[in-house]
């Protein structure tokens, strides 16, 4: 269990830093090749070989602030430009054209991810270019005479390194592909294992949705020995712009990772995903003094726990409508809808703060 926890850990980094992982992984592969030209003395590819190591460098930086679309153009225009230029100096028999080949999966995965919809086309223009660029220079080079005429061994190591590198590029892009599917299906099989449960639950952040959470609140009201509590209506904001700046599956990430900081923070409590990125929070036995600074503690800890996607740091920030149950409110939605008109007015008001009264309200 222990050595699958740990394999399950790793594939998981695998595949959310996968972009970052490939441009190390050909950075180093160009810091090989530049030892090597360098020993083999073919002074144009240990030029072209330092000027990628740096290109790659760069990328790395690209990738640490999410800028994933011209690292994918990078990588793309300069294994074929250093394909080009290596067959013309030490020939075809080197077979450096492996490593058009080794991109093929990463302008597949990593196309897939840029693209969406019509605009995956792009992703098939890239294949038909890169098979044409193959077929290119095997009429071109196969038979010519190259720049520099390399020794049967140090051809035959270039041969294998190359060939080594496409294998590693296929292999690694079919496992994280293999493995992401493997998890979806697990999930998919245990999500139709628990039907009954989800009939109460909400499925994407495992919340109790509004016909699981209701009858809890109604039930506490009704027991008059003990019918003292508070609820926190809770709004993620600018959840919108967060969908339509890294897209609906970085929203969705969101909402998991504010739903896991909550669980955290209010266990005992029981949460409610209310409708799209509205929470409320169910805190039985409290009073409106420590409700208070909960939630303020909550809002900050929100605040300052960015989520985690593909190496982009995502900051989100709360708002909260606070009420405790009185004598006045006879239902559960009375008390939701005071709590839900508080969070309104905070959003009107700057968001990302926490209102527990109204205007008009002169409790202390």
């Amino acid at each position: 269990m222990k050595a699958r926890s740990i394999f399950d850990k790793s594939m998981h980094f695998l595949v959310h830093n996968s972009i970052i992982f490939t441009v190390a992984v050909i950075c180093l592969v160009h810091a090989i090749l530049l030892v090597m030209m360098a020993i083999v003395d073919v002074p144009p590819l240990v030029q072209f070989n330092i000027l990628s190591v740096v290109v790659y460098l760069f990328c790395v930086l690209l990738c640490k602030f999410g800028h994933f679309m011209p690292v994918f153009v990078s990588v793309v225009l300069e294994v074929s430009i250093y394909t080009f230029i290596s067959t013309y100096y030490i020939g075809f028999r080197c077979a450096t054209y492996c490593f058009l080949f080794s991109i093929v999966p990463i302008i597949i995965y990593l196309g897939c991810y840029l693209f969406k919809g019509i605009k995956r086309l792009y992703v098939v223009l890239l294949l038909v270019l890169n098979f044409t660029a193959f077929v290119f220079l095997y009429m071109r080079y196969a038979m010519a005479q190259p720049v520099f005429e390399l020794t049967p061994a140090a051809r035959t190591v270039i041969v294998i390194f190359s060939s080594f590198a496409m294998v590693i590029a296929t292999v690694f892009y079919s496992a994280i592909y293999i493995y992401s599917s493997e998890v979806e299906m697990t999930n998919l099989e245990r999500k139709n294992k628990q039907l009954s449960a989800d009939a109460q639950e909400d499925e994407l952040t495992s919340l109790l949705n509004r016909r699981g959470f209701l009858p809890l609140v109604e039930t506490f009201m009704d027991n008059e020995q003990s019918n003292h509590f508070c609820i926190a209506f809770c709004d993620i904001d600018n959840f919108k712009r967060i969908n339509d700046s890294y897209g609906h599956d970085c929203g969705d990430e969101v909402l998991r990772h504010i739903t896991k900081l909550i669980k955290r923070e209010m266990m005992g409590c029981d949460i409610c995903r209310w409708g799209g990125e509205e929470i409320i929070i169910f805190m039985k036995d409290y009073d409106l003094t420590v409700a208070k600074e909960k939630m303020e503690y909550l809002r900050k800890y929100i605040e300052s726990n960015p989520t985690v996607f593909f190496n982009k740091r995502i900051y989100a920030t709360i708002t909260i409508g606070l009420e405790e149950n009185r004598d006045i409110y006879n239902d559960p939605e009375d008390i939701i809808k005071v709590a839900d008109e508080r969070m309104y007015y905070g959003k009107q008001h700057g968001k990302n703060i926490l209102i527990y009264e109204d205007a008009d309200d002169k409790r202390v």
